[in-house]
């Protein structure tokens, strides 16, 4: 055979090396004359064992030790998966093939060293969970994290619209009277004739519009009150809010704290009412303008607004802290508000009373109406604090043309620390009940709500004189 001998993709040297020829495909599997010459070479050099991967497990034979018993399988490298049982070493093929003779029987192999496993980067240790964050102890039933929930409003029902007098009682009225008799109307017209009072009159009418119309800086609050029922409360009430819808340029507001079958709501005129001061505080939001808020009243045909206390029912109630929340908040849109309250000692009328900038007592004109009225302004001037009496107006009204008091004497016995008397003289319209009509009141009646007016709007700004 010559020195060198192509064969495949191969060439055989004289020293028995076999070197790949570039650009030359390989067998397809080795031929039967080359297996003794790599079995040699394998016996003499033995290849390196191939460390193994991560995704497969190295079979390793046991290693005879003298006197200890066959060692445990290694732990598997990082990442692998738990290897089966060690499976039973394999023995070393013949070199000489299948027709060569049989090969001694190999010696254990020594173990492979374990590749060394890589280095882990030291980083920040996992945080132990808190004692918040771990579960529950066993046995112990879990408990839930507590929730904070907003606060929202309860729902309101939206009220139905109640009509304020039976269409069939509102016909049985009749027709309405005037203030002043026949014959007083007439003895007013010849005076007008002769001039002699034109002057007087004027002057009177200019200070009452000037002292009425005086502007106010943020919303003012009047609260009239009595002793009992029946006093002209609610009468004088309707009349104060009228009047000063009448001189006044900006919004004035009528409100009704004596939800006891109050008659406020008849006495201005309002057809139907709705909505009420106690459903108006559960809905009352700091961020309402004065169009949502005058959806919630009743505008009254001859101007003004009007909060009713109660739809009519038997045994209404209203909260002070209801009508404190719907107080402050309706103040900033109405310059006055006149307040129909409660009568004296209830907790109402004196919640009402203390907030109050001026306040309007109404006793009869009579003499247990100016004893009882004496009683409460002796109350109300032993308390400490606020001082109600330097904002105190009484009203002494008259329920009959034929009264017999002497109203000056009367006056007198009530006038304490400030406290001035203004006496409101009988009006046959006001004494038929019923809707008041202003352009229908007597004239004394007139004189005696404009100074009244004036002077409750005097005391609510600038405070007793």
């Amino acid at each position: 055979m010559a020195e060198s001998e192509r064969h495949g993709d191969v060439v055989r040297a004289g020293s028995g090396q076999w070197t790949p020829v570039p650009g030359v495909p390989p067998l397809p599997e080795e031929s039967p004359w080359d297996r003794p010459l790599k079995a040699a070479l394998s016996r003499s050099s033995p290849a390196p064992a191939k460390p193994p991967t991560s995704s497969e497990t190295p079979v390793t034979a046991p290693v005879p030790m003298p006197q200890d018993p066959a060692p445990a399988a290694p732990a598997p490298a990082r990442g692998a998966e738990p290897a089966g049982p060690a499976a039973a070493p394999a023995s070393v093929p013949s070199a000489a093939g299948p027709a060569g003779p049989a090969p001694a029987p190999a010696q254990a192999a020594p173990a492979p060293v374990q590749p060394p496993s890589p280095p882990v980067s030291p980083g920040p240790s996992p945080a132990r969970p808190s004692a918040a964050q771990a579960g529950p102890a066993s046995g112990a039933p879990p408990s839930l994290p507590p929730q904070t929930r907003p606060a929202t409003r309860v729902p309101t029902a939206t009220p139905v619209s109640v009509t304020t007098v039976a269409p069939e009682l509102a016909q049985a009225q009749g027709k309405l009277l005037n203030g002043d008799s026949a014959a007083r109307r007439t003895g007013r017209s010849l005076r007008k004739l002769v001039g002699s009072s034109a002057a007087r009159e004027v002057e009177i009418a200019t200070r009452v519009a000037r002292d009425i119309q005086q502007p106010v800086g943020d919303g003012r609050q009047i609260v009239v009150t009595s002793i009992r029922g029946g006093a002209g409360k609610t009468t004088v009430s309707a009349l104060l809010g009228r009047t000063l819808e009448h001189y006044r340029h900006d919004p004035v507001l009528t409100l009704e704290a004596d939800p006891a079958l109050g008659t406020l709501p008849v006495r201005l005129g309002a057809p139907v009412v709705r909505w009420t001061c106690g459903d108006l505080a559960r809905i009352v939001d700091p961020s309402m303008q004065l169009t949502d808020v005058t959806g919630y009243l009743v505008q009254l045909p001859d101007g003004g607004w009007l909060l009713p206390g109660s739809q009519g029912r038997v045994g209404a109630r209203l909260d002070p802290a209801d009508y404190g929340s719907v107080v402050v908040a309706l103040r900033r849109f109405f310059a006055m508000t006149v307040v129909d309250c409660e009568t004296l000692p209830s907790e109402l009328a004196r919640t009402a009373l203390a907030a109050a900038h001026a306040r309007v007592l109404v006793a009869p004109a009579t003499l247990e109406g100016v004893t009882s009225t004496r009683s409460v302004l002796d109350w109300m001037g032993g308390l400490p604090r606020p001082l109600m009496l330097p904002g105190t107006v009484v009203v002494l009204a008259s329920h009959s043309p034929h009264m017999t008091i002497d109203l000056d004497a009367a006056a007198a016995h009530l006038r304490l620390d400030g406290v001035r008397v203004l006496p409101l003289p009988y009006d046959r319209h006001l004494a038929a009940g019923g809707a008041i009509r202003m352009a229908l009141l007597g004239s004394a009646t007139q004189e005696a709500l404009g100074e009244l007016a004036a002077e409750l709007v005097n005391r609510a700004v600038h405070g007793p004189r």
